[in-house]
């Protein structure tokens, strides 16, 4: 039992020795992790408004959405060179695969998001003279955004965990002291990859959740379903 203590406690020469080596991968899955979501924020948006707008088509389109996060992310890491022309090993094909996880999850958010504005609020604005556009950015999208924050937390947290399934195709970033963990059955670097990457994921979520309460101040307490 000692000797399995030993073997399984953190090596604090080691960490010392490879700090620097352990920010850089920390400093590149944040930033693997981060980017995607950015995009697909900027692009569900209007995606999601235009999916909306199908009506009964929506749950249909959001069916195809979900059919693209259910392939396997080792499988989306690997087909994408031969779609952007990049090499194997190039951070783009995580980057830009994460970016469609998050696309189809966060367009599912704004639909549930505008889904949840009541009737009669839309009613009202349209009734005092504001067009669809107007009404869509000074009323529905406001009162949408809980959602779609509470959306964009899951994308954020999903994001940073699968970054590390791409060591299986040499990148990976924290992933890459999984891989020598387990390879050398040396336990410190696995333990070091799962704190950094749950470290990651809490900072992230409550980043976002501070944003969320100040840019919509009014939805605070609010529970969104």
């Amino acid at each position: 039992m000692i000797e399995w203590f030993k073997s399984h406690s953190l090596d604090w020469e080691w960490l010392s020795r490879n700090a620097g080596m352990i920010g850089g991968l920390t400093l590149e899955h944040a930033i693997l992790s981060v980017v995607p979501v950015l995009v697909a924020f900027v692009v569900s948006i209007p995606l999601g408004y235009l999916v909306f707008r199908t009506g009964r088509a929506a749950n249909s389109l959001l069916a195809v959405f979900g059919v693209i996060y259910s392939i396997p992310s080792l499988a989306l890491f690997v087909v994408m060179p031969a779609f952007l022309g990049t090499k194997i090993l190039s951070p783009i094909n995580i980057a830009v695969a994460l970016a469609v996880y998050s696309i189809a999850l966060l367009v599912r958010s704004v639909v549930d998001g505008l889904r949840s504005v009541p009737a009669d609020v839309k009613q009202s604005a349209s009734a005092v003279g504001y067009g669809g556009f107007r009404r869509f950015m000074t009323v529905e999208l406001p009162l949408a955004m809980p959602v779609v924050f509470a959306g964009l937390r899951v994308v954020t947290v999903s994001n940073i965990a699968l970054v590390s399934v791409g060591v299986l195709i040499g990148l990976g970033s924290l992933g890459q002291l999984f891989d020598t963990g387990f390879n050398r059955n040396f336990f410190t670097p696995i333990i070091v990859g799962l704190v950094l990457t749950v470290l990651l994921a809490l900072i992230a979520d409550a980043i976002i959740l501070l944003i969320q309460r100040g840019a919509l101040p009014w939805a605070r307490g609010r529970r969104v379903a």
